[in-house]
């Protein structure tokens, strides 16, 4: 992909972190999306959340597969370590990248044609083993790459920009990751940086496996009326937690919303989405009644929006596999390899 760097020119009296780096130390090249694209949004929340917690840009690890949303690493932090891999592939990358050295903060981004199809079981494995890292879907129920076509997520009756109506029930990544496991599960919206800057930085301290799925529409390919994936779609039918804000090419899309309430936001081409966030009587840690409860706000067209379930108290893959503490990189060569007369001990276990 091309990547041409921003200026890194910054007012003196800007703030900064506990590092004492600006915000502008955590961006990267200048985005070739599509202007008003909502993965621009979700890049600058990544950026403000990685500032925030004043994580040193060489102790970040980015990694992504194939697609517009796989684009994003090389859009922050452009000084932290990198991996764009095979499509459908990153989990299994930072799977081996996070046994090798756990004391990175890993950071993958996918998209929901990256992660629900061809990546389907390398997702599902590594919510199984619980791998640390935060995993950002960008949903938006197209493939944009390749102009448009349904992806995995697309609602049944959704209908493409040329015309066809999508007649395959969608994979909610959500429920598929409180099915089998997943200890932290989220869902928010590119548009409401205020929701997601918190869930992100939330995401990224969990030790384990944390999914945050973001709604963000694609303004090419999947913004128009009657698509269950755009701006105003997901604003009219979600179940909000937070304060909601987006800011198109043209002119900036603000809402606000309380908790425990139901917004219709309407998009640039008239469509509408409602957003549901969770209320204050939420309960995050029970895995039963959180899949219960976005099957019910499912069923009214409805896209909650919030922490969905979380627990801490699972063992994480480093845990379960007694991984060595220090970096592989940091093991002495005689610890690495410990000579012909070890190899031949432990061949001698298998005649």
């Amino acid at each position: 992909m091309s990547f041409i760097p921003k200026p890194k020119v910054a007012h003196p009296g800007i703030a900064r972190n506990e590092l004492g780096l600006t915000v502008r130390d955590y961006e990267g090249g200048i985005s070739t999306l599509c202007a008003g694209c909502g993965h621009d949004s979700i890049t600058a929340a990544l950026i403000q959340a990685v500032f925030e917690l004043s994580i040193p840009p060489h102790r970040l690890a980015k990694l992504s597969g194939i697609g517009c949303s796989s684009k994003t690493p090389a859009y922050f932090a452009s000084q932290s370590h990198g991996f764009n891999s095979v499509h459908g592939r990153m989990p299994s990358v930072a799977t081996g990248a996070n046994a090798a050295n756990g004391e990175l903060t890993y950071v993958g981004v996918s998209g929901d044609g990256d992660t629900l199809s061809i990546g389907l079981g390398q997702f599902c494995h590594a919510i199984r083993r619980n791998l640390d890292m935060l995993y950002v879907i960008e949903n938006n129920g197209v493939y944009g790459l390749t102009k448009g076509q349904f992806s995995a997520s697309a609602d049944v009756g959704t209908k493409a920009k040329k015309g066809e109506v999508n007649q395959q029930p969608p994979i909610d990544p959500c429920q598929l990751a409180l099915a089998i496991g997943c200890t932290f599960v989220a869902r928010s919206f590119s548009g409401d940086k205020q929701h997601l800057v918190p869930i992100l930085k939330a995401a990224i301290r969990h030790r384990g496996f944390a999914l945050v799925d973001v709604i963000s529409p694609c303004v090419t390919f999947n913004d128009h009326e009657g698509s269950t994936k755009s701006y105003d779609f997901t604003r009219k039918h979600a179940h909000a937690a937070t304060y909601a804000d987006f800011v198109p090419y043209a002119d900036e899309i603000v809402s606000e919303q309380a908790e425990g309430s139901v917004q219709a936001v309407t998009l640039h081409d008239g469509s509408r989405v409602l957003l549901r966030k969770i209320g204050a009587d939420y309960d995050p840690r029970d895995r039963t009644a959180a899949f219960d409860y976005l099957s019910r706000h499912q069923a009214k067209g409805e896209v909650v929006m919030g922490l969905l379930y979380i627990d801490d108290s699972q063992p994480d893959l480093q845990q379960v596999q007694s991984l060595p503490e220090g970096p592989l990189a940091s093991v002495p060569y005689e610890t690495l390899n410990p000579g012909q007369k070890a190899l031949d001990a432990i061949q001698n276990r298998f005649r």
